[in-house]
């Protein structure tokens, strides 16, 4: 029973607040549709593709330990791609206004598990400049690697291409703001309840009841102008 009675004082409680609940929920959608619209930059990504063949010669017997020895080569390009000796590079024969460790923060290298291909994306407000970047990340690397480890064994598979109506990748408006639906309604609860916590005001007999823990014996009727006058004037007849 004191469950049910909980269960219906909280529905009345958010009942009795449903327009502050609106208001509050209504305002974090507006304000993320015009945050991630208006003023949120978009940014737009670019991959290629390296394939990584172990250096092998004629006399090469295939051994299991080669599985092995190449997914230790893909781990170590992953590092030597983001490594300043080939983001130098890069920005330098690109000509671009950054630092190695700002280019740094736009490359994500990734490796599929027990595969020799290297995906190597760009993320820039510029898709063209992504594509670009990209492209050469690749290049330096395919270039560079024989200096540093003596090896001629990395390929590009496929080059960065840029869409005749690129789509940035983020912001995501439309996931903004259905997360914002969802924390609307979640701060539009809470201010509901603790608006309800903090209202200390007797509004009713069961607020008494609760507060004092004494039953009520009776309730005195809130008599009105029109009662007291005829009362009044009974009064004066007798």
């Amino acid at each position: 029973m004191e469950d049910a009675i909980s269960i219906k004082e909280i529905f009345q409680t958010l009942r009795k607040r449903l327009i502050l609940i609106v208001v509050i929920t209504i305002t974090a959608v507006f304000v993320s549709g015009v945050i991630s619209y208006f003023y949120l930059t978009p940014i737009y990504q670019a991959s290629t593709q390296l394939l990584v063949n172990q250096s092998k010669d004629e006399t090469t017997v295939y051994s299991p330990n080669e599985v092995q020895t190449n997914l230790q080569l893909i781990n170590t390009y992953n590092v030597i791609i983001k490594s300043p000796a080939i983001l130098e590079l890069v920005i330098k024969e690109l000509d671009l206004d950054m630092t190695s460790s700002q280019l740094n923060g736009k490359i994500t290298v990734q490796s599929e598990k027990d595969s020799q291909v290297v995906n190597i994306s760009v993320q820039d407000a510029n898709p063209v400049v992504a594509v670009k970047m990209a492209n050469k990340i690749a290049e330096v690397f395919k270039n560079e690697i024989v200096k540093i480890m003596n090896v001629n064994n990395v390929s590009i598979l496929a080059k960065a291409t840029i869409a005749e109506h690129p789509v940035p990748i983020k912001p995501n408006p439309p996931l903004n703001i259905a997360i914002a639906l969802v924390i609307g309604l979640m701060l539009g609860v809470g201010v509901t309840f603790l608006l309800e916590y903090l209202d200390n005001t007797v509004k009713s007999e069961q607020d008494i009841e609760k507060r004092l823990d004494i039953p009520v014996l009776g309730v005195i009727s809130t008599i009105g102008d029109n009662d007291s006058s005829g009362q009044t004037n009974s009064v004066k007849r007798g």
